[in-house]
């Protein structure tokens, strides 16, 4: 994989769109294919990481961790790893993350509207 160029023109637009635009900012922190499946999945409470990988299937080990440690790195999830043999680690939303409900509930509407053949205005 090639390295990022900090200094291109490329770099310097997306860092001013996410300091600028609140949209992009949010679309940064939760966007992608699984971060959002992760989030909503902690609305209901904590959960082991053996409990995330069984709620959502097709995601690989790999993606969840990495997924998870860019969520815990963005402070919207916490980590807490549980001193037990055999050790175990669980996951919960922060103050920041729990603020997102009412994001992926609109989302929930949206896609149902928008599934049920209606067109969006």
């Amino acid at each position: 994989m090639t390295k990022v160029k900090e200094s291109s023109t490329n770099q310097l637009n997306k860092k001013l769109a996410l300091n600028v635009c609140p949209v992009t900012y949010t679309i940064e922190k939760i966007g992608g294919r699984w971060k959002p499946l992760i989030i909503y999945n902690l609305l209901s409470g904590k959960k082991r990481y053996s409990e995330l990988r069984r709620l959502i299937p097709a995601i690989t080990e790999k993606m969840l961790i990495q997924q998870l440690k860019q969520l815990e790195a963005d402070k919207l999830i916490e980590r807490k790893a549980l001193p037990v043999v055999p050790p175990f680690v669980e996951y919960n939303l922060s103050s920041s993350g729990l603020k997102l409900k009412n994001v992926l509930d609109a989302m929930v509407l949206w896609a149902d509207f928008c599934r049920d053949g209606k067109q969006v205005k």
